[in-house]
């Protein structure tokens, strides 16, 4: 057994044995819960500060997140998780991972790296929220490449680099609306 699955085992053990009364056992749970979060994003935080390169740490902190991510989601039940990620704590800690990845993103925008027509925030949201799935995948294979295709939504297109008057940030490209003929004109009447 793993050391992380014994101690969530004894956690939930003495959260609910027959002596802890209702509070005691939602303390416990909490308790463990942030110290697990902690240590998850002081290990991110140490993965980011090990690397060099802006896109070698993105994609080492990416990656890591997505192995925590496949080994967290197979320890929690529903019920508890529900419970567990209702917390303060929790909100704080992935205010704290968006910002950190945020500006990975950023700092990969401003050397050519990492796309710079979409602003780094929304784009970390997509990797945040596109990595979680990691944690319903089979195995480390389909994590490492749940990781790639993430990846590759944020690396520059060939030749594209716009950025967009009036927002001081990058933006969606425009988009050309209605139908196109084979040859990129208009049809009659349009």
């Amino acid at each position: 057994m793993q050391p992380l699955t014994r101690a969530f085992s004894a956690a939930v053990c003495r959260a609910f044995s027959a002596r802890s009364t209702p509070v005691a056992s939602r303390s416990i749970l909490l308790a463990w819960h942030e110290r697990q979060i902690s240590r998850h994003l002081d290990h991110l935080a140490e993965v980011r500060d090990r690397t060099e390169g802006a896109g070698e740490r993105l994609e080492a902190v990416l990656r890591a997140f997505a192995f925590v991510s496949h080994e967290s989601r197979r320890h929690h039940d529903s019920d508890l998780s529900a419970f567990l990620h209702r917390d303060q704590q929790v909100t704080e800690a992935q205010q704290r991972l968006h910002g950190m990845v945020k500006d990975l993103l950023a700092e990969g925008a401003r050397i050519g790296e990492v796309r710079d027509d979409i602003a780094p925030g929304e784009l970390a949201s997509y990797c945040l929220h596109a990595l979680t799935a990691a944690g319903d995948l089979p195995s480390k294979a389909a994590v490492r490449r749940l990781v790639a295709v993430t990846l590759a939504g944020v690396r520059p297109a060939a030749g594209v680099s716009e950025r967009f008057p009036g927002t001081g940030d990058s933006a969606h490209p425009p988009h050309h609306h209605g139908r196109h003929s084979a040859h990129g004109h208009r049809p009659a009447g349009s």
